[in-house]
């Protein structure tokens, strides 16, 4: 009922994707193999090693891809809150009958097979919000239609925090800008960096001795005129917004109150060790290059040492004696910096910014609003992917293990991003035949 009735399952596709596409996974698996490289184990294809597992789950991902190709289009639209249910039936499941790596309980392990079903959630996520939109779109100023659209992508990031997973529940907070493109209000990100804000603040504040000392003083009188000047600006935002309603300017007032003071509680029974050593070491609350800013420290100074044009091919001596951990998945990028330099950084960074560009024009030009929406997904997922993994590997993001889309080696997230992608090429392949 839903294979392609075409001859030819190519046609109108875009190849430009697909060319980015072949670019990065073959970028990606000469990196894993330069940062697993080991003299005994050079064959492309040793399955003992990552570099030729990552060859294997490659492979997969072109099965899965010309699978969706040969699909028809409304399949995806059809079966959306399916996906999307059985999802988060896995997230709900994953809590219970899990098993715990790095701390998480997130992932299903059978013998040899891992299977993390996060990642799953954020293509049926992605598939459910577009469907949703498509049909309740023209009543989004109603606050109902906000709210559904909102839980459909809080309800899996919710399943996801008590894991803990905190990398992958940011993925769905970024689907917010898929709303904000429906029309949901610019103060929703304005109201987010208040709350990180507020934050940082408390967390700064907790290390003040308040002894009447030279830097006490400068770090007090420093964060009393950011809190001044933050809050002078949320408030007249919100006078002006709401004609000089005082009640929600109060309200406001005392909900950042409340925030302020459960910030201790949350970091200190919530947030796992590792995350919390992690933030303070990322905002120089503490310094600890040798225990949890070890990571990046490392990092930054493969990336450093790569120079304008790299040090070649299997020649770098952070990558080659394995000083950076994780070198192959979350730190992939620390690999590129050290071997390619600048100019091998460079074009990494500009084939994913050309990919999410091209995606979201894509969008722009569907008629279907469900491909519309779902390119708009696409590209949230992708782009929150890229900045923090990239932002963890040159310390300007806490290191949350979060991979590098089509890069960083591991099968579940290459086929998670191959079949977000490729189902955004299949949807768009039939833009001239869908009327709307």
């Amino acid at each position: 009922m839903f294979m392609r009735t075409r001859q030819n399952i190519f046609q109108d596709i875009d190849w430009v994707m697909i060319l980015i596409y072949f670019t990065l996974i073959s970028f990606g698996w000469i990196s894993i193999y330069a940062a697993t490289f080991d003299e005994e184990h050079r064959e492309i294809l040793d399955m003992t090693q990552n570099h030729g597992k990552q060859m294997m789950w490659i492979g997969l991902g072109l099965i899965i891809a010309l699978t969706i190709l040969l699909l028809d289009h409304q399949f995806f639209e059809t079966f959306a809150y399916v996906i999307y249910g059985f999802s988060v039936f896995l997230l709900l499941t994953v809590l219970f009958a899990g098993s715990e790596i790095k701390g998480a309980q997130s992932w299903f392990v059978l013998g040899p097979v891992s299977f993390q079903p996060s990642e799953l959630a954020k293509y049926g996520t992605a598939l459910a919000l577009a469907k949703y939109l498509k049909t309740y779109g023209h009543k989004f100023k109603e606050l109902k239609t906000k709210f559904y659209a909102l839980g459909i992508i809080f309800l899996p990031a919710v399943f996801i925090m008590l894991q803990p997973d905190v990398g992958s529940m940011l993925v769905f907070v970024a689907l917010l800008i898929v709303l904000y493109r429906q029309g949901l209000s610019g103060g929703i990100f304005i109201l987010g960096f208040v709350a990180i804000f507020l934050f940082v603040i408390a967390l700064f504040m907790k290390r003040i001795t308040w002894e009447i000392t030279e830097e006490t003083v400068i770090q007090g009188s420093t964060i009393f005129l950011a809190i001044l000047t933050i809050s002078a600006g949320g408030f007249y935002y919100l006078f002006r917004k709401y004609k000089g309603s005082l009640i929600i300017v109060l309200g406001t007032l005392l909900a950042s109150i409340g925030y302020y003071f459960s910030v201790d509680f949350v970091f200190d029974n919530i947030l796992k060790p590792h995350h919390q050593n992690r933030i303070n070491e990322l905002l120089g609350i503490v310094s600890d290059p040798l225990g949890a800013g070890y990571n990046v420290h490392q990092s930054k100074i493969a990336i450093g040492s790569g120079g304008f044009t790299g040090k070649g091919f299997l020649q770098g001596t952070q990558t080659k004696f394995h000083f950076v951990p994780e070198q192959s998945t979350d730190f992939i990028f620390c690999s590129v910096g050290e071997e390619w330099g600048f100019i091998g950084s460079f074009v990494l960074v500009s084939l994913f910014v050309f990919l999410m560009s091209r995606i979201i024009w894509m969008a722009e030009k569907q008629r279907s609003v469900f491909t519309r929406i779902y390119g708009y997904c696409v590209a949230a997922i992708l782009f929150i992917h890229f900045s923090i993994n990239i932002g963890m590997a040159i310390g300007l993001a806490p290191v949350i293990g979060i991979p590098l889309p089509f890069f960083s080696y591991g099968g579940s997230s290459l086929w998670t991003f191959t079949v977000l992608l490729f189902t955004f090429i299949k949807l768009d392949s039939e833009r001239k035949f869908v009327l709307r």
